[in-house]
């Protein structure tokens, strides 16, 4: 595999994908093929962004030097420090680029919601105090990958934010949550180690674990709780659900763990996919 694809970790990529179908179908008749390409790009590039500045930071930093995780480029010396941030840069910048037009076509707000986003981005491991390093990653992924994303799509389609667009975010927001559990409980003991205080470390593994399938739980719940009929499509995704939340409970550990994380993403694609048409009937 091509090195710059595999430091854009396409695992991951499920979590810019999701909050844009959701936010587009909630659009209904305002959905606007434009904006929605411009705001997919925007949390396509974003996601790449924060991959590659993750990559570099956590490489100078050393933190990943016995990691059991995919190859990072950095630590792996695929790729030079100088070369990674430099990717991280211009991931931002493309991802500035689309945001600057969806602003021009909506409200001048979104650039400092996008500035704010990319500062966020770069922060979070990156930096004399990285948040990420203190347990935090967890609430910016809710945030800015679930209702920031979601809201935000919904809102340059329709100009407008309902009480609606913030609980279809909700799910979006937790499943991008599990995605980073999964791979902070994967790598809680190498975090540990080099004194990487993630959200996983600061709980323990028992209660790691639990808070995985919680998150899992939440998307479900959340789904539902929009009392739209058509919603109860997500529960398809249960059979997987279930199976991620006994394999995690049921023990699986290190190097084991990253199978899983692909089948988070997978259930964030898919659950995504069908909860945007029931949103659209």
């Amino acid at each position: 595999m091509n090195k710059w694809i595999l430091g854009a970790r396409p695992r991951t990529l499920a979590a810019a994908i999701a909050p844009v179908l959701v936010g587009s179908a909630l659009a209904g008749v305002d959905f606007n093929w434009l904006r929605a390409a411009l705001a997919l790009k925007v949390s396509l590039w974003l996601q790449i962004g924060v991959n590659f500045a993750n990559d570099y930071s956590d490489g100078v930093k050393g933190s990943d030097n016995h990691r059991i995780g995919p190859t990072r480029l950095v630590a792996s010396g695929l790729a030079s420090a100088n070369s990674v941030r430099a990717a991280a840069f211009i991931s931002f910048g493309i991802a500035s680029l689309s945001g600057l037009w969806l602003a021009l076509l909506t409200s001048p707000v979104l650039i400092a919601i996008g500035a704010i986003s990319i500062a966020a981005a770069w922060s979070y491991t990156g930096g004399r105090k990285p948040y990420g390093y203190s347990g935090f990653g967890e609430i910016s992924v809710f945030v800015f990958f679930g209702l920031v994303a979601t809201v935000g799509t919904f809102y340059v389609q329709t100009e407008s934010i309902t009480v609606m667009s913030f609980i279809v975010a909700i799910p979006m927001g937790a499943l991008s949550c599990a995605i980073l559990a999964i791979n902070n409980l994967r790598d809680l003991a190498q975090d540990a180690a080099v004194g990487k205080k993630t959200l996983a470390v600061r709980m323990g593994d028992l209660a790691a674990r639990r808070f995985f399938v919680a998150l899992l739980v939440l998307a479900h719940t959340a789904a539902i709780t929009t009392f739209k009929p058509a919603a109860l499509l997500t529960l398809l995704m249960a059979p997987l659900t279930f199976s991620l939340a006994r394999s995690v409970l049921g023990g699986t550990s290190g190097a084991a763990l990253i199978p899983l994380l692909g089948k988070t993403g997978k259930l964030q694609l898919f659950f995504s996919a069908l909860f945007a048409v029931a949103l659209a009937i």
